[in-house]
């Protein structure tokens, strides 16, 4: 069993949790109007951002917004729960999609670092944490996935506590990328409803410490499943019956969890298309009398921090006994039948579902609860049947090296047109995705058997050390001062979780799509995470391992995969 026993979040609301759920309890919203916010060459927007003043007080010399962000809001979780953070038996997993990209824009110049596996270094660092730190950058679903992760490390046996933090700044890097695809609002975003028009950008940081039952008290808060799924439908549009999300939402529900659900912890970004989604795998999934509720009124889409903040929040309210109303929520919008009301109600059920939604087709859900129990999971036998390893120079399949004439980037393409030829999607890719997609078709070549068959025993979980940096170098590209016309195709790809989506796509695999972000490459833990996605007593299988684009002349993928042993 895995408890939460200890949370804080930092908003532009407060520094506590209690201090959040105070001003939320007032009716209060973070979500002001900006006009060329943050340097954007673009007019007005709302979003939920901190002060100046609040920003100051967090910041250092040597460190990012973000980095200073993340360890003040762990720091505080720590203190209120007594943990020693050197311990060898806690894992610090940081949850975000772009870190301290902004030290890459030039918003942030005397921030030393741009890469997430950096940062996560300097966060454990400023925490005292003694063990090799984990970023999960899965897109919009990231704070879900890593609280999930600490959930599985801990039952597993890898770890007695997993500090869970998730933590987004904005900069001109991520709000000029939300406006290249028409997706911010200019006034406070509207969930659900009929005239709602677009996002609000938010930034914040969350944390949520979990630690096991024996270690802890039986009043916290318990995680008793999670359950990540992908759409195989888009990797920035939500599949229009929901697949994933449906397929999330009822691999984490038992036979009386309807009954005990105060309600469903919505993602509700307030687009046209997420929304809509949401409540179609609402509907489909049984849940559309259960109240649901959501926070992008009040704080904006955190990204990283979303999922780890909302569900804190959700913590906070239902210990009062409270469903948060729907800040700008009037009138329906959605096809799918879903309970939502902007005024809050009171409930005396003990558990709720979290979910949320993202690019790369991911989606994510969290069954919390103070009641019920999780079934044991204990550390899994795996084998592995194939591996590949490509270079700038040559190609190993199952140890056997293949002969192509070329070097370099047009390797990549090289090893494409021979061994797939008519997929056409291939060159909208960025080249990590590239080297992932081709990397991948030589190994299920390899593998045998039937392909293109839907299936969702299949993961894809991903790592490297550098994110998607080729990608953000060459999206920074297009915000030109002189010429300012970001590409939005050019900024998904800089979620480098969107290569586990074109697998995925490719495919038709509905299973897990994981990336991990890591200091560097560490075949140990990367077993170790691996192991764990076995938790999820659906996957019976994972295309996994090391993927890193530095450069058209520096890149690897050492790919595997690894079944688990019944």
């Amino acid at each position: 069993m895995v408890f939460a026993i200890a949370d804080n979040i930092i908003s532009p609301l407060g520094e506590t949790t209690r201090d959040n759920y105070r001003a939320v309890e007032a009716g209060l919203s973070a979500i002001r109007n900006y006009s060329h916010c943050r340097g954007l060459h673009e007019g007005e927007l709302s979003a939920s951002l901190f002060s100046d003043s609040m920003r100051q007080r967090f910041m250092r010399n040597g460190y990012s917004n973000y980095e200073l962000l993340a360890a003040a809001s762990a720091s505080k979780a720590i203190a209120d729960c007594g943990l020693d953070a050197t311990r060898s038996d806690v894992a610090l997993i940081l949850s975000t999609t772009k870190g301290s990209i902004a030290a890459l824009d030039g918003t942030e110049p005397e921030a030393p670092r741009t890469g997430l596996g950096e940062s996560a270094v300097a966060v454990a660092h400023l925490l005292g944490v003694s063990t090799e730190p984990i970023t999960v950058s899965n897109a919009c679903i990231s704070g879900v996935s890593a609280l999930i992760l600490g959930m599985r490390l801990i039952e597993s046996g890898y770890c007695n506590y997993a500090i869970v933090c998730g933590a987004e700044v904005m900069s001109p890097f991520i709000l000029s990328g939300f406006l290249s695809l028409h997706a911010v609002s200019k006034t406070e975003c509207r969930p659900f409803d009929i005239d709602r028009n677009g996002l609000n950008p938010g930034e914040a940081a969350a944390t949520i410490i979990l630690g096991k039952a024996a270690t802890t008290s039986a009043t916290h808060w318990k995680l008793l499943r999670g359950a990540i799924r992908n759409d195989a439908y888009h990797i920035s549009a939500p599949s229009r019956q929901g697949e994933g999300a449906f397929r999330a939402l009822t691999s984490v529900l038992s036979k009386d969890a309807k009954h005990k659900m105060a309600f469903v912890s919505v993602h509700g970004t307030a687009t046209l298309f997420n929304d809509q989604m949401e409540s179609v795998a609402i509907n489909r999934a049984g849940l559309s009398d259960v109240p649901a509720s959501g926070l992008k009124g009040i704080y904006g889409h955190t990204m990283g921090a979303a999922g780890v903040l909302e569900t804190a929040l959700s913590m906070a309210a239902l210990d009062e006994g409270i469903v948060i109303g729907t800040r700008g929520f009037r009138e329906s919008g959605v096809s799918g039948h879903i309970n939502i009301s902007a005024s809050d109600r009171r409930t005396d059920r003990p558990a709720f579902l979290k979910m949320l939604s993202g690019f790369g087709g991911g989606n994510a859900a969290l069954l919390v609860s103070r009641e019920g129990t999780s079934d044991p999971v204990g550390r899994l036998q795996t084998h592995i049947t194939h591996s590949i390893k490509i270079n700038p120079d040559s190609v190993e399949v199952d140890g056997k090296l293949l002969n192509y004439d070329s070097t370099g980037s047009e390797l990549i393409t090289t090893i494409f047109h021979r061994e797939v030829a008519d997929y056409p999607r291939f060159f909208r890719m960025d080249p990590l995705a590239r080297l992932g997609f081709v990397a991948s078709e030589l190994l299920l070549k390899a593998e045998g058997g039937v392909r293109f068959r839907q299936r969702d025993d299949r993961a894809v979980v991903l790592f490297n050390a550098h994110s998607s940096a080729h990608a953000d170098k060459a999206y920074l590209q297009s915000l030109c001062p002189t010429d300012y016309y970001p590409s939005p195709s050019l900024f998904v790809y800089t979620l480098p979780n969107i290569v586990c989506g074109e697998i995925a796509i490719r495919n038709n695999w509905h299973g897990e799509t994981s990336f991990y972000v890591l200091p560097a490459h560490n075949e140990r833990l990367m077993d170790d995470i691996a192991k764990a996605t076995f938790c999820d007593p659906a996957t019976q299988s994972i295309l996994t391992g090391w993927l890193e684009y530095d450069s058209d002349e520096s890149f690897v993928a050492e790919l595997h995969i690894t079944e688990k042993i019944s």
